[in-house]
């Protein structure tokens, strides 16, 4: 008897407790006492339950993939293009200095150009094609078949060995942006913060330029003369205008002996 009504106590006071901070949570959710700008970093206890919640789910998600031979060379190219259009932004480069993506970002990406991703490649692999929420990482998956973003995961082994020079002249034996598909123009990340090596640095063939799509050439935006007949001035047409300056209306007025004057 005395420990049922030990225990239904005990069962009283955690349903309470747990009401309680049910309560806290909401009121500091409610009134927005939690900093959500990247540059307010987390608590520290914060911060490393979020890192070994991340670690562990990229573990547990990645842990039955199978890696393929990346020592290809052709994969390793293919991977250096790509990882300098869509990833040198804020991941860099040799000798490349931060940019403002790399410094604003919170969490700050890693510098892969000095060292690779501890958890190996398959952790890499899973990371590049499903991304990590709330980190600024995108899923390239979307856009991204695997045997490229394999080409990528193959290229950051080969990383941190490289100097500049490497590194460029990799890039510029390449294809540039170039995944199958669904590449779009808005890779500016090659160049950003005095990035080395940039595909566009290098002269590619005139069927390899993957922003051709969509994008208008040199030459080919419309002039404003174009496609007008060769006897017919823009201007024409207007009676009334000449040079462009519309003709003012005559001024008139009264003099005393009531005559109308004309100016």
């Amino acid at each position: 008897m005395v420990l049922r009504e030990i225990y239904e106590k005990h069962n009283k006071t955690l349903v309470a407790a747990t009401v309680a901070a049910g309560f806290v949570v909401s009121a500091v959710v409610y009134f927005g006492i939690v900093n959500v700008g990247a540059d307010d970093p987390h608590f520290k206890v914060v911060q490393s339950f979020l890192a070994m919640a991340r670690d562990r789910s990229i573990e547990v998600r990645s842990n039955a993939i199978e890696v393929p031979n990346l020592n290809d060379p052709a994969m390793i190219k293919a991977g250096a293009g790509n990882y300098n259009s869509m990833c040198v932004g804020c991941h860099l480069a040799p000798g490349m200095a931060d940019t403002e993506l790399s410094k604003a970002l919170y969490p700050a990406p890693p510098n892969l150009a000095e060292k690779s991703i501890e958890e190996g490649p398959a952790a890499a692999f899973w990371v590049i094609k499903h991304g990590i929420k709330a980190t600024g990482m995108p899923a390239w998956g979307k856009s991204m078949a695997d045997p490229y973003i394999w080409g990528i995961v193959a290229f950051l082994e080969q990383l941190p060995e490289m100097d500049q020079t490497q590194y460029q002249t990799l890039v510029a034996s390449s294809s540039g942006h170039q995944h199958g598909g669904g590449e779009t123009a808005m890779h500016k990340d090659e160049g950003q913060g005095n990035s080395p090596g940039g595909h566009h640095s290098a002269a590619p063939s005139s069927n390899s330029d993957h922003h051709a799509s969509g994008m208008p050439q040199a030459g080919s935006m419309p002039n404003n003369h174009a496609g007008e007949a060769t006897d017919t001035d823009h201007h024409a047409g207007d009676s009334k205008v000449e040079q462009g300056k519309p003709e003012l209306a005559p001024k008139t007025h009264m003099h005393e002996n009531d005559e109308q004057h004309v100016h």
